[in-house]
């Protein structure tokens, strides 16, 4: 095997699979080196579904990122011949005044695109299958829906591999350093050189990026599935994905039922406790999933069923929980994608594809402007 390629990625999750795919395509000579297994259930990108969604409240010019990401998940689907992407549309639930509510409609009328407002007597009648709090209203967006996670990884190194991409599975980076004429990792195997870097190594950045000037927290995230004594109500091609205001901050959110085998899944989005990726227990506790089972008992009592599953996964989030995709301040050859903060897989597609550009041509087309590291030495 040669140890110099065009483009090594530090990183075969979500947003390094992805970038290895899109490299390769192009056809470069492309190293990806994972420390765990591809895919792997030990960071972020695991647990059988992920939410999209196009009306996005966290920040209006994430839209043309996701409309171009919809037609690379599209277009990956088509290339694979695997089903990657089930489009359920997404009802979302809360004061009309709430980030949720009134963020996702202000997405909607800055991108002219599709929504619903749906007061409260009508989201009612239109989803039983939840207790709607008096005050709260509906929004309902088409364009959502739920993505494959470990398929969608494994689709991007198989088809990475084949056109003629190497990756390294169960390989840890030691350190790398790099110079105005290359890139040199050391891994616990070997040693590898590249005209370019790309880091994409989710709760362990920080171990690998510490000159970047930003501090990345690393918080621990639960999410549960149940058995709803009425499954036929809960599943997919019944029910959207779904998301409901939470008061303290952030939101639940879920997703129908995927199969037979599948349960009913449910989380909340916002910072868990803080914890360090290299000591993080992997299994949850009965106290830490309190909150979801009392949060489907008053929202959702009709789900309220036995306890199937529980998976533990890690955010990796910036002081503004925006991602940071840039060239590396101190080294051009050099990029970053990292900091997704819990709300980024959706993006892996067109992300994949910017950081192939930048790699490769210095630049890309892609609007990513809003999310480059200088923004926080301004």
């Amino acid at each position: 095997m040669s140890k110099r390629f065009d483009v090594i990625v530090l990183g075969v999750g979500a947003m390094g699979a992805s970038a290895c795919y899109h490299l390769a395509s192009r056809g470069a000579a492309v190293l990806g080196l994972e420390q765990f297994d591809i895919p792997n259930d030990q960071g972020s990108a695991h647990g059988q579904s992920r939410a999209f969604r196009m009306c996005y409240f966290e920040h209006p010019d994430y839209v043309p990122l996701l409309r171009r990401s919809l037609e690379l998940w599209h277009q990956l689907e088509e290339i694979t011949e695997r089903k990657l992407l089930h489009m359920t549309g997404g009802i979302w639930f809360g004061p009309a005044d709430c980030e949720l509510i009134a963020g996702s409609r202000d997405a909607a009328v800055t991108h002219d695109l599709t929504h619903e407002w749906i007061e409260y007597d009508d989201a009612a009648k239109r989803y039983p299958q939840f207790t709607i709090p008096d005050g709260y209203v509906g929004f309902y967006e088409p364009q959502a829906g739920l993505l494959l996670p470990e398929r969608i990884i494994s689709a991007c190194a198989e088809h990475a591999a084949k056109r003629g991409a190497v990756l390294r599975a169960n390989e840890a980076v030691v350190k790398w350093e790099a110079d105005s004429k290359s890139v040199t990792i050391h891994t616990t195997q070997s040693e590898y050189e590249a005209d370019h870097l790309i880091v994409c190594a989710g709760p362990w950045s920080s171990r690998v990026l510490d000159e970047i000037g930003v501090e990345l927290s690393v918080t621990r995230q639960i999410a549960i599935w149940v058995q709803p004594p009425e499954a036929e109500l809960f599943a997919l091609g019944t029910l959207p994905i779904w998301a409901i205001d939470r008061p303290a901050g952030g939101m639940y959110y879920g997703f129908p039922i995927l199969s037979d085998k599948a349960g009913f899944k449910l989380s909340v989005h916002c910072p868990g406790p803080s914890t360090d990726p290299d000591a993080i227990d992997h299994v949850a506790q009965d106290d830490e999933m309190n909150e979801l089972r009392e949060m489907l008992g008053r929202f959702i009592p009709g789900a309220d069923g036995p306890l199937l599953e529980a998976s533990v996964c890690m955010y990796t989030n910036t002081p503004d929980a925006n991602f940071i995709i840039d060239h590396h301040p101190q080294h051009a050859n050099v990029t970053i994608a990292c900091g997704f903060s819990g709300h980024g897989f959706k993006f892996a597609s067109v992300i994949g594809e910017a950081l192939a550009d930048l790699a490769l041509d210095g630049r890309t087309e892609l609007p990513i402007g809003f999310l480059g590291v200088q923004r926080f030495a301004d």
